[in-house]
Order: C-alpha cells, then structure tokens, then sequence
C-alpha cells in the first residue's frame, strides 16, 4: 500500500491526466483505490501514460519512483516526493 501511496502523492502535483494501465484494466493515479484494484505487487508489467501540458515532467517522476523500486530499500521515500 506504501507504494501506491507514494504514487498519489506524486501524481497529485501535476495537472496532467496520468493513468495506469494493467491487462487492460487502466485507472487514474491520483486514486489510491483504483491503484489497488489493479492488485500489481513488484514485478508486475505496468504501463503509464500521462496526457497535458506537464506530462513529460509527470512520467519522468512517477518513472523514477518505479525506478528505484519506491524507495524501499533506503528508507528516503519521504524526501523524493
């Protein structure tokens, strides 16, 4: 849940649309529960896709979060978002 968490917090300071799509199944990643009903645990094929002005931004900070697995391992979670 701490990753999809972190996910919303991110896409909430963008004005773009960033959507989250599983096997079809695609939802808004400012919604902390369409991200969990998508059930995707680490290593689960994800795709994002961000439309507006300020996508580009958007997709390279929500990239880096999966990128470094959500800061799961250092701890710094907090200070990247």
């Amino acid at each position: 849940m701490r990753p999809a968490d972190l996910l919303v917090k991110a896409a909430m300071k963008f004005r773009c649309r960033i959507e989250l799509e599983k096997d079809g199944q695609i939802v808004d990643a400012r919604s902390i529960l369409g991200l969990l009903t998508l059930g995707a645990q680490a290593g689960t094929s994800l795709n994002l896709k961000a439309i507006g002005d300020d996508a580009p931004a958007a997709i390279q900070a929500l990239g880096d979060l999966f990128d470094n697995c959500f800061y799961e391992t250092d701890g710094q979670a907090e200070a990247a978002i």
